[in-house]
């Protein structure tokens, strides 16, 4: 397992702060890259999950992915990760606490799948379901899909599509073993009980309109003055750092300041 290789693009002057970014279910790192400019002072690692993007896929559950991403990050890191980034983010935040200097979540939830007994918002069983059955018929129009729920409820929906489209499809498309592997993270893992254990400095950035982690779920998350920060974008939708990029950074850059001065 720790001989496999993950595409790691590592961009930005060494010996600054390190940055980890990591990205949602279906995409790669290539929808950061309107962030590089804007986060050229630091050290920037941007990974390309398993079996996604560059990245040769590896047999296993959301453990397996953790020990490739802890065994070639640095210590030190700051650790940002988008959806299903934010679930491994918060999970290795939780596993190695000292190896990471911060946690930043974007549009993320500890528990993705609606929980109807508890009352938990996420997204329908049904809908991650209808994904699973897709990716066997069609995989190109599957990823389109998500990708158009990516943006929904966002007033430049049509354009950010096309821009998430063009950058993602700029790199191979995702293993389909990967892709039931992201989609079985997103169903099964659930961190609630554990998130408050988390000792690092936490940022969790939303979008109001996200359409998969719904508005109803940041006022459950646990709070802790001065170590956890939350921060709504009130037009965004589920990736707010490629809609709302100026606000996003004014958040996010803020932060990291904050903790690293």
């Amino acid at each position: 397992m720790s001989q496999l290789q993950l595409a790691i693009e590592s961009i930005g002057p060494l010996g600054a702060q390190e940055i980890v970014m990591l990205h949602g279910w279906g995409m790669n790192s290539a929808v950061f890259t309107p962030l590089h400019t804007a986060l050229s002072e630091y050290r920037v690692h941007y990974v390309d999950l398993p079996g996604f993007g560059n990245s040769p896929a590896a047999d296993g559950n959301i453990d397996s992915w953790l020990e490739l991403l802890l065994s070639q990050l640095p210590d030190g890191a700051i650790w940002v990760g988008w959806s299903l980034g934010g679930l491994l983010a918060t999970k290795a935040a939780l596993q190695q606490p000292l190896k990471l200097k911060g946690l930043v979540t974007i549009a993320s939830s500890p528990c993705f799948m609606a929980r109807e007994a508890e009352k938990w918002p996420g997204i329908p069983p049904q809908v991650l379901a209808q994904f699973g059955q897709s990716l066997d018929k069609d995989l190109a129009q599957t990823i389109e899909r998500f990708l158009a729920i990516q943006a929904m409820g966002s007033v430049t929906a049509k354009e950010d599509i096309k821009r998430l489209r063009n950058l993602v499809l700029a790199k191979p498309l995702p293993d389909s073993n990967a892709l039931i592997q992201g989609l079985k993270m997103l169903e099964e893992v659930d961190l609630r009980d554990e998130i408050v254990n988390i000792e690092q400095p936490w940022l969790r950035i939303w979008g109001r309109l996200d359409g998969l982690v719904p508005r109803r779920v940041p006022p459950l998350m646990p709070k802790r003055e001065q170590l956890y920060q939350d921060t709504l974008l009130a037009k965004a939708s589920h990736a707010p750092f490629f809609s709302h990029q100026e606000e996003f950074l004014a958040a996010f850059v803020t932060w990291i300041e904050e903790i690293t001065s």
